[in-house]
This record gives C-alpha cells, sequence and structure tokens, in this order.
C-alpha cells in the first residue's frame, strides 16, 4: 500500500508580496515542487487593513503555486511580523519539596509556569523560546532530566502579537480555503532557512527587511536572546528618495532599483543619473552620489536601531557568526558593507537552503522566511508522523 505524501508548504504574507513554497517530505528529507509570488493587496503600513483583499492574495498565490507543483493544497505554516510583535525574557520556578531526581513532568511543568504570564488585553503568547536551565540556582543547563535537585528554573523567551492581528491574518488564511498549522515569527523561520546550527554557536542575529516591516532575532548556541522588530524598513529608502529628488514613490522605486546602492564613497561626482518625469516636463537628472548618500543615510539608522536592539541583551559585541541580512529590501547593494561598518561584525546574505531542486532564480533572500516556514511545517509534520508510528507500534505491542 502506496503512502500518502507529505506535503510542506509555507506561506509569507507580505505587505507588498505574498510568496508561498509547496514541497513534499520523502525519507526525512524536502523537496521543492513548486512556489509562486504575487503582489500583495490588503495591507497598510505592516497591517492588514482588508481582510478579503489579503485572502485574495493568498488565493491567487496559491493557485499559482499549485499549478506549479501539480498537488493540492490543504494546510500551511504562516509567517507573521510587522509592528505589533513584541519580544520579552521571562522564566519559571518550580519547587520540588525536596532533593530529588528531575523527571520530564517537571519540565513539562515549569515550562508551563513560564508560559502563563499577565498579558494585555489585545495581546497573544505567539511562541516560547526556552533559554536554558536553573538548577538549585547553577544557570546554563540545557538538560536538567535526571539531576539532583530541591528548585528548578526555567529561563526563556517570550514573543507575543496582537491578538486582531493575529485573528485577522488566520482568518485571511481560512478564508482562502487553507488551515492553519501554525503561525511563526518570520525572521525566526529565514533564521531556520538560511542559518546552520553550527553557525550559532557563538552568536549571531538575523535581520529580515521587508518593505513595510523589520524584524529581528538573536541565537547564540540553541539559546534565542532576543525577538524584536526595528522601526525603518524597505519603504523607508524609497520615501525618502521620493523626497530628496522630488518624485512619486513609485518612481523612486524605481530609481533605487536601478542606481541604488548603500555606499555613496565609490560613486564618482560627475555622474548623473536620468530620472523619471512626466511627458510634459523636461528631462531631469542627479548625482548618483547624491542618490546614494541618501540611502547611505537610512541605511546608516536602520543599522544603529539594530545595534540598539542588541545592546538591550548585551549582544552589540557577541556576534562572532556575525549578522545575517533576509528579505526583499536586503537585496540593496553594499547592504552588508554598512552593516559590518555599523556593526562591527560579519555580515552576508541570509540565503536558502536545505530543500532539494531549490530553484537557482529563488536563490535570493526575499526567498529566505518562505523556505524557512515550508521546513518549520515539514519539521512539524515529521515530528507528528514519527508519533504516529510510535502509537501505532505501541497498540500492536499492547494488544
Amino acid at each position: 500500500m502506496a503512502t500518502k505524501p507529505i506535503y510542506a508548504v509555507g506561506l509569507d504574507a507580505g505587505s507588498t508580496k505574498t510568496r508561498l513554497v509547496v514541497s513534499v517530505l520523502e525519507e526525512g528529507r524536502l523537496r521543492f515542487l513548486g512556489a509562486a509570488a504575487v503582489a500583495s493587496h490588503g495591507w497598510s503600513k505592516g497591517n492588514i487593513a482588508d481582510q478579503g483583499e489579503v485572502a485574495d492574495t493568498i488565493l491567487t498565490a496559491l493557485r499559482e503555486a499549485e499549478a506549479q507543483a501539480g498537488v493540492s493544497v490543504e494546510a500551511v505554516v504562516v509567517g507573521m511580523g510587522g509592528p505589533s510583535m513584541r519580544g520579552a525574557n521571562g522564566r519559571g520556578v518550580l519547587e520540588l519539596g525536596y532533593v530529588r531526581e528531575i523527571e520530564q513532568r517537571d519540565v513539562n511543568r515549569v515550562v508551563d509556569r513560564a508560559s502563563r504570564v499577565q498579558l494585555h488585553e489585545d495581546r497573544m503568547l505567539l511562541q516560547m523560546f526556552p533559554q536554558d536551565f536553573v538548577v538549585d540556582e547553577h544557570p546554563g543547563h540545557r538538560d536538567p532530566r535526571k539531576m539532583l535537585a530541591s528548585q528548578l528554573e526555567i529561563n526563556v523567551h517570550l514573543l507575543t502579537a496582537s491578538v486582531v492581528e493575529h485573528n485577522s491574518l488566520v482568518g485571511a488564511v481560512n478564508q482562502a480555503h487553507l488551515a492553519v498549522e501554525e503561525t511563526v515569527f518570520e525572521a525566526l523561520a529565514a533564521c531556520y532557512a538560511a542559518v546552520l546550527p553550527e553557525e550559532r554557536r557563538e552568536g549571531v542575529a538575523v535581520v529580515d527587511i521587508g518593505s513595510e516591516s523589520t524584524e529581528l532575532v538573536v541565537y547564540r548556541g540553541d539559546a534565542m536572546y532576543l525577538a524584536s522588530t526595528v522601526q525603518v524598513c524597505g519603504d523607508h529608502f524609497t520615501r525618502d528618495l521620493a523626497k530628496g529628488l522630488c518624485l512619486s514613490f513609485e518612481d523612486a522605486e524605481v530609481v533605487k532599483m536601478e542606481f541604488g546602492c548603500a555606499l555613496s564613497e565609490s560613486c564618482p561626482e560627475n555622474v548623473l543619473v536620468e530620472l523619471p518625469t512626466p511627458e510634459n516636463r523636461e528631462r531631469r537628472h542627479a548625482q548618483l552620489k547624491f542618490v546614494n548618500s541618501i540611502l547611505e543615510a537610512r541605511a546608516e539608522e536602520l543599522f544603529r536601531f539594530v545595534r540598539h536592539e542588541l545592546a538591550r541583551v548585551s549582544m552589540d559585541h557577541g556576534l562572532v557568526g556575525g549578522v545575517f541580512l533576509t528579505g526583499a529590501a536586503a537585496r540593496l547593494p553594499d547592504l552588508c558593507d554598512v552593516a559590518e561598518r555599523v556593526l562591527q561584525c560579519q555580515a552576508r546574505y541570509g540565503l536558502p537552503f536545505g530543500i532539494q531542486n531549490w530553484p537557482e532564480a529563488m536563490n535570493d533572500p526575499e526567498w529566505s522566511a518562505a523556505a524557512g516556514l515550508a521546513m518549520y511545517s515539514a519539521k512539524l509534520k515529521a515530528k507528528a508522523e514519527q508519533q504516529r508510528l510510535t502509537a501505532g507500534w505501541l497498540g500492536k505491542i499492547l494488544r
């Protein structure tokens, strides 16, 4: 009897582009089947303004991806980001009563206590990331089971989201006839696809730069130290050009994509670029150095904000593994150089890997989050399949 294929699908519903990746899990390995990227509608300033338009966008991407993959998709792991996301450290404490061996149920109880936090009315706990266990006031333990102790603590990083925004996103996905397996922080998904576990060992940051939001995650080893959002995003670069060059937002975006880079020092003074102008006006030109100086100033501000966030967890000088840039707005040339200068660590693009037959044309930082969401879906389904098989064998033994 042939086994039913296990499809792993990731949906990155961004405010400018909606990307969907379809893959299949075969013998523990993930193989690419199809993908789609369509223009997004129904968003405003990183938040959902029209749930129906967002649902129509998702449905369009779904149909394109299904046609390319040749399969029917029923459920997805969805990425969530934007200004409503918040990260904070927390802890849980469990008194064991007397010195005894720590069991799995004790670990479950202390984790449960750490997740019980008082939140504002419009906040919900999206994800919780264990950092380390403290056994009788001795920190730094990864697995406390079978240790002798009278007290067990856990330090965690809690990621919260707006209930309204979360429900709007899930509602839009459901409206597109899809079930939501889980909602995952987009920067975490990008990290999942672009950063190897061994690269996180000495400290690494992933900066996912989108059009209307920028998200940040910081890891040291297996522990997440920070999940946060940054005030500067890709549209700020375009608006700066629009204001500085007296252009519309759309024309400024064209200039940024065709001529822009994040460093101005290497630009000759005498190089001019032709600016988009209406038919009834004379052609206008601007110095390329001036164009790039505008972009450079905004890039420096972006990474100063990132440095400020890193300083909150004392990691502003601790990124031995460097910083990875993902997201569509990360493609601005020389942005890595500005990141290295401001953050004083190695910077590189975070490209998706780990999925077989991944198209060369999609080897781009804008696809990292969608790829990571598909990989996260595969992880969930592989775990569920393992539990099903274990339960099946156990049932046969106990019959």
